[in-house]
């Protein structure tokens, strides 16, 4: 991992690091953030761009904890504008220092998408020291440390309560050095919950579906004898629900899982089917002179396929969002 000039990170042997601490501890510095604005986020790439205030404080005239962290999930490095608000830190009246910067750029976090589209994102922002680890310099949340500016919105979305957490984070490397091991590394981790709104998306992705399967297992309403008529509802049903998940994963990536989405379209699929085959069936049964027959195998197939339609949509929404 490198620094904000693109420089590796320095890892001291465990020697040198024991003989450089310092007898009183590491340097705590105190993290806060604003966040101004979220957008382009994109699912495809599991990316978006944030538009946020910075801030540290800490106490040792010695270290500048503001020119010295990185960001470990940025997008693209190039791409990120830090501006600092003045070229030097302030002290401040208790004798600490600060120093607040502006950064716009990209992040990138794995989103999953198994409950998609009644999915929960956490927009998460990164950040360690690029020098010191946890016996140099350790980070703590400044009072009230994520705040989101008044009148932010990302549309699409319901924003949740932003939250920091610190963590230490260890390298599974010794970078080269054979003398180096287990050094950790304090980490400040940004997290910006975000849920879709269910009513919203029900409507825009779950009824479409829900109309073509419904519409196709009405065919079983139409007389015996229409069996022509009756097939053709049901393949138009299907072929319509083929292109409606095409459509509706065109905006999503390649996963190696099935999405709540794609189950609902295969149960539909399956759905359509049977109502085919039972269409079949029954007009065997009327082929043989036994209309009234027929009439009431599709009566009963129709109440069976729809409350079995119902019933397994419905468990398979509860396993998969619980």
């Amino acid at each position: 991992p490198g620094g904000d000039d693109g420089s590796a990170k320095e890892v001291r042997p465990d020697d040198e690091a024991e003989s450089s601490s310092r007898e009183d501890g590491p340097d705590v510095v105190r993290v806060g953030a604003l966040i101004n604005d979220v957008q382009q986020l994109d699912l495809q790439s599991h990316s978006y761009n944030v538009d946020m205030y910075m801030w540290f404080k800490w106490d040792n005239p010695d270290i500048n904890p503001a020119r010295s962290f990185e960001f470990l999930n940025a997008f693209e490095f190039w791409g990120h504008i830090i501006s600092y608000e003045t070229s030097t830190p302030q002290k401040l009246p208790d004798g600490s220092y600060l120093q607040v910067f502006r950064n716009q750029g990209k992040f990138n976090t794995k989103l999953p998408l198994e409950r998609y589209p009644f999915d929960t994102q956490h927009l998460t922002v990164e950040l360690e020291d690029s020098v010191g680890d946890e016996s140099d310099i350790v980070y703590r949340p400044d009072t009230d440390p994520v705040t989101l500016s008044r009148g932010l919105t990302i549309p699409g979305w319901e924003i949740g309560e932003p939250t920091m957490e610190i963590v230490s984070n260890r390298y599974d490397s010794n970078f080269g050095d054979p003398r180096t091991k287990d050094i950790t590394y304090s980490r400040a981790v940004i997290d910006l919950p975000l849920t879709r709104p269910s009513g919203t998306y029900s409507l825009k992705l779950l009824l479409p579906m829900l109309l073509v399967a419904l519409t196709a297992v009405l065919a079983l309403a139409v007389h015996p004898k229409y069996v022509e008529g009756r097939i053709a509802v049901g393949i138009t049903a299907l072929l319509t629900l083929v292109a409606l998940q095409i459509t509706s994963n065109s905006s999503l990536p390649e996963v190696d899982y099935l999405i709540l989405l794609d189950k609902l379209y295969i149960l539909s699929y399956a759905f359509v089917v049977a109502t085919m085959g039972m269409i079949v069936r029954n007009s065997w049964v009327d082929a043989k002179g036994n209309v009234e027959a027929a009439i009431r195998a599709d009566r009963r197939g129709l109440a069976f396929l729809v409350g079995a339609y119902v019933v397994a949509a419905t468990l398979v929404m509860v396993f998969t969002l619980t």
